[in-house]
């Protein structure tokens, strides 16, 4: 079954005759919500197909990243996500929160190869209550006591992340830095 999926997935970045392309519309979410992460950067990389918008600040602004968490690709992606579907016009409210979702699960599949699991974990979760804070400005922002709860949150992940690090320095399995 996985190489039948591998070969859909290669066709998503591969360019149709003219009669045959997918919209915009179906390509980005294919990309964004249907292909594996390497599968997408192998096409980001190709910037295949080159009428999408490929560019990406990648994890610029988000928290600090000081054991260098491989979160690169799937901040790539949720850019990605972000400028496409706001030069499609279909960044709505639902449709961010499907990104950023989509963003805190592939930063939790990135985890998966780290030693240090549960601080990674720690510092996505971190990550993920940040853009559902802070990004979209100006596009879909919430009321005002959602605001409240996702500030909450996400001011908990940070604690819970900094209680994460020290348990995984404690084991021996994160750098203690100074």
């Amino acid at each position: 079954m996985k190489p039948v999926f591998f070969i859909s997935a290669l066709a998503t970045c591969v360019s149709a005759t003219p009669s045959s392309t997918p919209s915009a519309e179906i390509v980005t979410d294919e990309l964004l919500f249907n292909v594996t992460l390497p599968e997408f950067i192998a096409c980001r990389d190709a910037k295949n197909p080159s009428s999408l918008d490929w560019s990406s600040d990648s994890c610029s602004k988000s928290p600090d990243n000081p054991f260098k968490f491989p979160f690169d690709h799937g901040c790539k992606r949720h850019d990605f996500g972000y400028r496409n579907y706001k030069a499609q016009s279909r960044f709505t409210r639902d449709n961010r929160k499907r990104i950023d979702l989509n963003f805190f699960s592939d930063l939790t599949s990135l985890c998966e190869a780290v030693e240090a699991n549960g601080a990674c974990r720690g510092l996505a979760n971190v990550y993920y209550y940040g853009v559902r804070l802070f990004g979209g400005q100006g596009q879909t922002r919430s009321i005002e006591a959602e605001e409240e709860d996702l500030y909450r949150k996400y001011v908990e992940a940070q604690e819970e992340y900094k209680q994460l690090v020290k348990e995984a320095q404690a084991k021996g399995k994160l750098p203690i830095l100074r």
